[in-house]
């Protein structure tokens, strides 16, 4: 193959749909002003992008109020928010060993600066948490529970139902990572008792980069973690109170987020669950080759059990970021190498010396692709390691 086989859709979502480059170039001709600053007829047309693309998420996600979903970056920013807006000095967080370091790297900011106590439940080898095993660990101040969806190491999937379920019983409040499911993994917040969900547009959701959102319970009143200006309520010193101006200060990227509404109508289209299976027969079928290669090991689940679309996987005697350099330099193979931004799931599946190459589909990817990662691979290691 001469053209570049992407296979890095755990990191971004490439090549984006056509429908997601013509609806951010009709933004900008047609909808590029200020939403909520004026009331003239293109400030107007932008707002009603903004509130379609919010419209669009709260059906995908089980949301019932559109104004309780806030637009980000991404999902960093929305898990800062969630995590700096609501915890206060003294209460107890749990979260787990296959976290990003979105979540780990606040979490650890407001143990120095306010004093948060924080226990990870540990997982094991397949990324699976013990549910007793976390259950043992709430205390009477446990105030909140975080956990990934999916691994963006380990591609194991989490039951964020039953995690919900058992936070809510404690009377905690439960933030979900969803930076590696929304898109290809059912979610209904209602149903998971999730209270808040961090996403990212630029991923699963098939939307350009620098977008995503968080939603928020409406019995939860976070810390806004910008302030500035909204559109409403300008007479007043204070950060708004009404959704979503109160999570949403500056202006917003009307084009990215129009990009973003023509990527989810693109996964309804398609659908959650047959894009799902299309990824897990893909990933099933490059874990059965790779693992007939000698010195190859792979991380996470077994192959047959439940996992995102992400397959990771050392080789014996070669540096993870040497693999992924000779696949990109000799086959025009796009993968990830190294410590995925997650060294508490590299902890847990014993990589922390050597990293992993991280090879991700997604709804774009085809079996030729797959198969043409497991030619280079042979051709690279399969006789012997070099």
């Amino acid at each position: 193959m001469e053209r570049l086989v992407y296979l890095d859709h755990a990191a971004t979502s490439w090549p984006k749909p056509s429908e997601v480059a013509a609806a951010m170039m009709d933004a900008l001709d047609h909808a590029a002003a200020n939403a909520g600053r004026g009331n003239y007829s293109l400030a107007l047309d932008t707002g009603r992008v903004l509130m379609r693309a919010r419209m669009q998420l709260a059906e995908l996600f089980g949301v019932t109020h559109a104004h309780d979903i806030a637009f980000t970056h991404n999902t960093t920013m929305g898990l800062n928010m969630a995590i700096q807006g609501f915890l206060r000095p003294g209460d107890h967080v749990l979260s787990t060993m296959t976290e990003h370091n979105s979540v780990r790297r606040p979490l650890e900011h407001l143990r120095k600066s306010i004093g948060i106590e924080i226990d990870y439940v540990k997982a094991d080898a397949a990324g699976q948490v013990d549910l007793h095993q976390m259950n043992r660990l709430f205390k009477t101040n446990t105030r909140m529970v975080i956990c990934n969806h999916s691994s963006n190491l380990l591609g194991s999937i989490l039951p964020v139902g039953d995690i919900g379920d058992l936070t809510k019983s404690h009377g905690a409040t439960f933030l979900v990572d969803a930076a590696q499911s929304a898109g290809s993994i059912a979610i209904d917040v209602g149903s998971m008792n999730i209270d808040m969900l961090a996403f990212p547009g630029h991923k699963g959701l098939l939307g350009p980069q620098g977008t995503g959102g968080l939603y928020i319970s409406p019995r939860i009143d976070l810390e806004p973690l910008l302030l500035g200006g909204t559109g409403s309520q300008s007479e007043n010193s204070d950060q708004p109170t009404v959704r979503p101006d109160r999570y949403e200060a500056g202006t917003q990227n009307t084009v990215g987020i129009a990009g973003l509404l023509a990527g989810v109508n693109k996964i309804k289209s398609l659908g959650i669950r047959n894009i799902h299976q299309h990824e897990w027969q893909l990933v099933q079928r490059l874990m059965e080759g790779l693992e007939r290669i000698p010195g190859l090991k792979l991380l996470g689940p077994a192959i047959g059990l439940p996992r995102s679309g992400i397959a990771a996987f050392t080789v014996e005697g070669q540096d993870s970021a040497g693999v992924a350099h000779q696949l990109d330099r000799e086959y025009h193979i796009a993968v990830r190498a190294g410590m995925h931004c997650t060294p508490l799931a590299h902890q847990t599946a014993d990589t922390m010396a050597s990293g992993a190459v991280r090879a991700s589909v997604g709804p774009s990817t085809t079996e030729e692709e797959v198969d043409y990662l497991l030619h280079a691979m042979n051709e690279l290691y399969g006789s012997k390691n070099k």
